[in-house]
């Protein structure tokens, strides 16, 4: 079967591996298409610390089940699903108190274990979920769109919130939708006006370009000076850190999504000043993944104009190429392995 593989940093080819063969409790699948996700264009520039090579990337995907043992959930062989591929220890002290997205030993597809770029995988039964007449591009975005869904459900958002989202990528832009579906007002802010104008087009209330505006002015006259009562962080910049703690209402929440790789450094008794609650969130749970499948089914957002474009697997070079050089007018990149 085809198989990307990063063999090292800023090097892809696409080899011939062996077709798995799945186990006891294991589904064959056959991949559809499959999400570039930010860590997946950080394995390919050397910016991920966690990834060895050569390493297949993507945890991002949309399958075809082509084999599948007598199970619960009603899945059998032609359906078309996406699983959930952050692979848990279920006996550290995370995973014993129901913590399973936080597991000590997590180990997600593409980056501490092989991915899914590439024609054929094995998935465990219970990682496997219905697509309910999903097409299979919307169901290779369910897992990025989960990332934000939890993030956002941290932190309880009342109907009529001010939401501020930092950073217009595509986890900022589902951090949008999922703000927007809890009935908030949600404004969102980037340097790049390309990405703003994704960001007015999936619902935003209004939008910051913070290179060329002062953001705490800004979110001071958006708020009439009281600031946001949620700000969502989805860059991992230092600087965008301390813009959300700057912007935030008192009592506000912040969600952290992002990634930081730089110390950031702030006198953090304005944290007590404003009594801000600050949330961590990482990966995401089950019910995320089934509450996003039946919120994309329902019609109340959009998904598929977050895709931006889609490349051929043999052409999975140039797909990674062109995201390291994103001047912001790409959101989600697909790569198709198989047809629908």
């Amino acid at each position: 079967m085809k198989t990307v593989l990063i063999d090292k940093p800023f090097e892809i080819s696409v080899a011939e591996t062996e077709k798995p063969v799945p186990g006891e409790g294991e589904a064959l699948l056959e991949i559809l298409y499959c999400g570039i996700c930010g860590s997946d264009v950080a394995s390919f520039t050397g910016n991920q610390p966690f990834t060895t090579y050569p390493r297949i990337p993507g945890h991002e995907f949309s399958a075809r089940i082509l084999s599948i043992p007598d199970n619960d959930k009603g899945l059998k062989a032609g359906d078309v699903v996406t699983a959930n591929p952050y692979f848990n220890c279920k006996t550290c002290y995370s995973c014993r108190r129901g913590h399973i997205n936080c597991c000590t030993d997590n180990q997600t597809m593409g980056v501490q274990r092989d991915g899914c770029f590439r024609e054929y995988i094995v998935m465990p039964v219970e990682r496997i979920y219905p697509g309910k007449g999903l097409s299979a591009k919307e169901l290779a975005l369910v897992e990025p769109f989960t990332i934000a869904y939890h993030a956002l459900h941290r932190a309880k958002i009342n109907k009529g919130d001010n939401v501020l989202v930092v950073g217009a990528g595509p986890i900022g832009l589902f951090a949008l939708l999922s703000a927007k579906a809890q009935g908030a007002n949600v404004y969102v802010s980037d340097l790049l006006d390309g990405r703003l104008d994704k960001a007015l087009h999936f619902g935003a209330d209004g939008v910051i370009n913070s290179g060329k505006n002062d953001i705490v002015k800004e979110a001071m006259r958006i708020t009439e000076g009281n600031g946001f009562d949620v700000c969502v962080e989805a860059c991992g910049s230092n600087v965008t850190f301390l813009n959300c703690i700057d912007c935030a209402a008192f009592a506000a929440n912040i969600i952290l999504i992002g990634n930081g790789k730089k110390e950031t450094t702030f006198l953090h008794s304005i944290l007590l000043k404003k009594e801000l609650n600050v949330f961590g969130s990482r990966n995401s749970l089950p019910k995320d993944f089934c509450e996003v499948i039946d919120l994309i089914a329902s019609g109340r957002v959009n998904v598929l104009d977050m895709v931006s474009d889609v490349y051929p697997i043999d052409k999975a070079k140039d797909a990674f190429d062109a995201l390291t050089h994103n001047d912001g007018s790409l959101a989600k990149v697909l790569i198709q392995v198989h047809g629908e």
